[in-house]
């Protein structure tokens, strides 16, 4: 029998999350067998737009709003009867594993799929474990099929859920920056998968900032600004490359942003000191996870002025490079870590408090009831959430730190109000609001638009540039600085210097 694609009927929707109306008069339809590209400014509603359709969220009622589904010659006013038609894959989806614990191995993650379920309800059969790994080898990851998914780095957890939403067969794919955190290789097969989908009745709405995420085999584009629908139209594949591109080099226009701010925002400790005694050393480090080796024999030295890029293929090691220089991770016997001011009978939680740390992890664990203020004050004391009601000082230094990012207008909200993009501005406040020394940028740039990401990145470059050091681990060269004073790639744990 032949399968159709899902079609949807958006009239004239609103959205509100909490008191904000986040859409405005939504009118779009997606016919069965269109290949749609969602394009907008952090902020614009796409990933609330992609919910809605989804089904995760619900119109605000105003009496003239229709959303409503067609499937096989049959309509649905309602989602309920089409859910199991639907694939969303976001950063939230990813985020759910890590903040609940699921644990389970990329084999049963995948196995979830062909089952509709969150987690696993039974042990798969012979048949369902040859079928995940079938998926799996699609995206060239079947390796992880046995490996626990909270073990797995940041891109290969995409993957796996990449994987999963495959698994399903749905007739409805919704893919919410689905790319990021993939490396090139990765990227080049997910997109070639993306461009066999033209053989196929499936219909999908892309949503992304980047040129390089938009198959050949787009149909349609829609553009969101503010909430609003500005653009929709079928799509002309130069046209929209070429206007992403140009987004996408605004950062070489975006350079002479005020100065001031960020510069004061450096702690005197770098700022007046003449030393160039390093902040942190690795000597031969190695690092076991999950009893495998995820570090072997690192070798780094970080100084103030410094800034290191970290690259390397998804599960190289970048992440765990990270969390070691951080403190989370410890180094085996045979290497040592040096950290400065980190003596004998010194807490690490002393040296964590004054770096500056943004990673996709951050963002997962921070509770989604705790408002933005109380968000970046934590940052002060290197923890998720607050044990203690915020002082006058917290929320001074939480309050500047959001002028400085430019975000003091989010402080009173909820971060479950928050857009991507708006979280990871209020990340980089959190990581500042201790005035550091030291910044450690995990793939911070994934996901955000590209003034959004020019702003932050000529931000983190001035903080540099005034006696700072960072170490920023990414896998897209646009997002590199101007100056880069030191180039490791990692391969397996191993590192080679550039």
């Amino acid at each position: 029998m032949t399968r159709h694609g899902l079609g949807v009927e958006l009239r004239h929707v609103d959205l509100h999350r909490g008191d904000r109306a986040v859409l405005h008069d939504i009118n779009w339809t997606i016919t069965p067998g269109q290949r749609w590209v969602l394009t907008g400014d952090n902020g614009a509603g796409k990933t609330q737009l992609m919910k809605l359709v989804s089904g995760a969220l619900w119109p605000t009622p105003t009496g003239r709003a229709v959303r409503r589904y067609l499937l096989e010659g049959e309509v649905f006013e309602a989602p309920a009867g089409v859910l199991d038609e639907i694939a969303y894959i976001g950063a939230e989806r990813q985020d759910r594993y890590e903040r609940y614990g699921w644990n389970f191995t990329a084999e049963a993650v995948v196995g979830t799929g062909l089952y509709r379920t969150d987690i696993p309800l039974d042990k798969l059969s012979a048949a369902d474990r040859r079928e995940s790994k079938r998926v799996l080898a699609q995206l060239s990851v079947a390796v992880l099929a046995k490996r626990r998914f909270l073990t797995l780095s940041y891109g290969e957890r995409r993957l796996v859920l990449l994987a999963r939403a495959m698994a399903t067969r749905p007739r409805l794919l919704l893919l919410d920056e689905a790319t990021n955190g993939l490396d090139a290789e990765h990227h080049g097969k997910w997109l070639r998968w993306l461009e066999a989908t033209v053989r196929t009745p499936l219909t999908w709405v892309l949503s992304t900032h980047q040129a390089a995420d938009i198959p050949a085999c787009v149909t349609h584009a829609l553009t969101l600004q503010r909430g609003r629908i500005v653009s929709q139209q079928p799509a002309k594949l130069p046209t929209l490359r070429r206007v992403l591109a140009r987004a996408e080099a605004a950062r070489a226009t975006c350079a002479d942003l005020p100065q001031r701010r960020l510069r004061r925002h450096v702690s005197s400790n770098a700022t007046s000191s003449t030393s160039n005694a390093p902040l942190v050393r690795l000597r031969q480090a190695s690092v076991f996870l999950d009893g495998h080796p995820a570090l072997r024999s690192v070798s780094m030295t970080v100084r103030p002025g410094d800034f290191w890029v970290i690259t390397g293929a998804n599960g190289s090691g970048k992440t765990t490079l990270l969390r070691t220089l951080y403190g989370d991770h410890g180094v085996a016997d045979s290497g040592s870590i040096e950290r400065c001011g980190v003596t004998a009978g010194v807490p690490l939680d002393e040296f964590k408090q004054r770096i500056a740390y943004v990673a996709p992890h951050l963002q997962t664990d921070q509770p989604r009831s705790l408002t933005v203020l109380e968000v970046v004050a934590s940052g002060r004391y290197a923890s998720i959430g607050l044990n203690e009601a915020l002082t006058p000082a917290d929320r001074t230094a939480a309050q500047r730190a959001l002028r400085v990012f430019d975000a003091q207008h989010l402080a009173t909200r909820r971060l479950a109000e928050l857009s991507y993009g708006q979280l990871r501005r209020v990340l980089f406040a959190r990581g500042w609001v201790g005035e550091p020394r030291f910044a450690l940028l995990d793939e911070p740039f994934a996901g955000l638009d590209p003034v959004t990401r020019a702003d932050l990145l000529d931000r983190v470059e001035r903080f540099v540039a005034a006696g700072g050091a960072c170490v920023l681990a990414t896998h897209n060269t646009l997002e590199w600085p101007r100056r880069v004073t030191g180039r490791l790639r990692l391969r397996v744990g191993k590192a080679r210097r550039f």
